[in-house]
């Protein structure tokens, strides 16, 4: 008998949850921060009520001011899918004066409320309520095995719907372009160059990175760059070799790339490259602030040398395909003697094909878990952060480049004296370091920039500015707002920094 009640509350169970999966949710709706605007994508909103379109999770978030809670979002969640609290219950966050939460039932963000206590059995009652608790852990292990059983189909059909629409995708490609052929990224074996060159003497250390260590050398009476690879990393020196090497990518934007050359004694393999003064732009903004025409000049060379490596250039029967850099940072830029950046750092770029006017390019090894490992987190763009897009589209690659642009000119604009008239200039800092501190991880930015859409911080005295500086950085803002903006403000604005150059 009790085999077959079991049995019936399961089915009970699996009926209730499969309604609740096919019902969309619905969850109060009120964004009161401008900020936070991209909440309204989640779903349809009607009033104070948003039907959401890809989640079952309804998420709250409240500023605490003066001690009183008031709602600074209601809405869908766009991050989580799946959440298992019925209610909203009260969770701090690192976020000083914040609170956010998520709850699975229709409308259940309306309400903070912390979790009711269960009810204690009377003392006197043993055996009752032995029985009680028997039953009530019973009822909760087999709810808990429906959740995971729905859960686990849940994550295989959207496995699926993902992998048929890039199935689709890629035979409509292959249908359009019959004779397309896609070249492999790299081989396992280093071909001879027509840029080998040798005498290279290595000097001090100029700095460390995720794949190589860059050393100040000479070769041949010269000062020289050069990033040495140990045979673990063979893969990115061939990949940073492959981009360096590209028809057309020679460019005043572009480090010069001078050659390479193999150690058999150690295996160590070497790209050498043109020497920038300066060092890295991350450490020139640490020790110097720049004048307005500096840093003019500063982000006019960065944006034009992105601009170049995302161009698709032909000439000549010569082709010179769009380049995904993947891991643009401060760090990963250079500033020479006359106060101009180039692009470097190469090892996890990607070359980008294209066909019949549409771009992509295909690399199965390419996970969000192997993006995260190698790439600085602060310049990540939200999307790529939350796992949201396909990281095998092309265009996803490039508006992560240009999110990452925008955020190197914010620290660029942050180091500028003219900027801050009768106070200090701040010191250098990462994108979030100031909202978020130093120990930045990738929780705390979905929270930060997914959840609470939020950018980084803006100097109130910038509105004090006069006129022409105050237009030009408020047309600056659209970097960290959306990446369409930050297009046309490249547009509208590179004759303009050009002319001033």
């Amino acid at each position: 008998m009790k085999k077959w009640s079991f049995l019936a509350l399961e089915c009970l169970f699996m009926q209730l949850c499969h309604q609740s999966l096919l019902q969309k949710r619905r969850c109060a709706f009120q964004v009161t921060n401008v900020k936070n605007h991209g909440y309204y994508a989640a779903g349809n909103v009607t009033g104070s009520v948003q039907l959401c379109e890809n989640t079952g999770c309804c998420l709250a978030i409240y500023r605490i001011t003066n001690g009183q809670r008031k709602v600074d979002t209601l809405a869908c969640d766009r991050v989580k899918m799946l959440c298992s609290h019925k209610t909203c219950e009260e969770q701090s966050t690192f976020i000083e004066n914040f609170t956010v939460c998520t709850c699975s039932t229709d409308m259940c963000n309306r309400n903070i409320s912390l979790s009711p206590e269960p009810e204690r059995p009377p003392e006197t009652h043993h055996h009752a309520a032995a029985e009680i608790t028997k039953a009530v852990v019973m009822v909760a292990i087999l709810f808990l095995t429906v959740l995971i059983v729905i859960a686990v189909k849940w994550r295989k059909l959207c496995k699926e719907k993902t992998k048929m629409k890039i199935q689709i995708e890629e035979e409509y490609l292959q249908s359009a372009c019959k004779d397309y052929n896609i070249q492999q990224q790299c081989s396992c074996q280093i071909k001879a160059s027509e840029n080998q060159i040798t005498d290279i003497e290595l000097q001090g250390v100029l700095g460390r990175g995720h794949f190589a260590t860059v050393y100040q050398g000479k070769q041949r009476g010269s000062v020289v760059a050069v990033k040495v690879y140990t045979a673990n990393w063979k893969h990115q020196f061939i990949n940073e070799k492959g981009v360096y090497e590209l028809p057309l990518m020679k460019h005043e934007r572009i480090l010069q790339f001078l050659g390479t050359e193999w150690k058999p004694d150690d295996s160590s393999l070497l790209i050498v490259l043109q020497y920038a003064e300066h060092g890295s732009l991350h450490s020139f903004l640490c020790k110097h602030a720049s004048s307005w025409m500096l840093s003019m000049r500063l982000c006019q060379s960065l944006s034009e040398g992105l601009s170049y490596l995302h161009s698709d250039l032909r000439s000549n029967d010569v082709h010179k395909p769009p380049v995904a850099h993947r891991d643009l940072t401060s760090s990963n830029v250079l500033v020479r003697a006359d106060g101009t950046c180039v692009l470097c750092d190469f090892g996890s770029s990607t070359i980008l094909r294209s066909c019949s006017g549409h771009r992509f390019w295909r690399n199965h090894s390419t996970t969000m878990t192997g993006h995260l490992q190698f790439c600085t987190l602060n310049y990540m763009s939200p999307e790529i952060l939350e796992g949201s897009v396909n990281l095998s589209s092309s265009s996803f690659l490039l508006q992560g480049d240009i999110y990452a642009l925008g955020l190197i000119l914010w620290e660029i604009w942050m180091r500028c004296s003219d900027l801050f008239t009768g106070g200090a200039v701040p010191e250098h800092l990462l994108p979030y370091e100031l909202e978020l501190d130093a120990d930045v991880t990738l929780e705390r930015l979905i929270l930060f920039v997914s959840e609470m859409d939020r950018r980084p911080s803006i100097p109130g005295n910038w509105e004090m500015l006069p006129q022409v500086l105050t237009e030009t950085l408020l047309s600056l803002m659209a970097v960290w707002l959306n990446i369409n903006s930050m297009t046309r403000w490249l547009e509208t604005n590179y004759t303009f920094y050009r002319d001033l150059g």
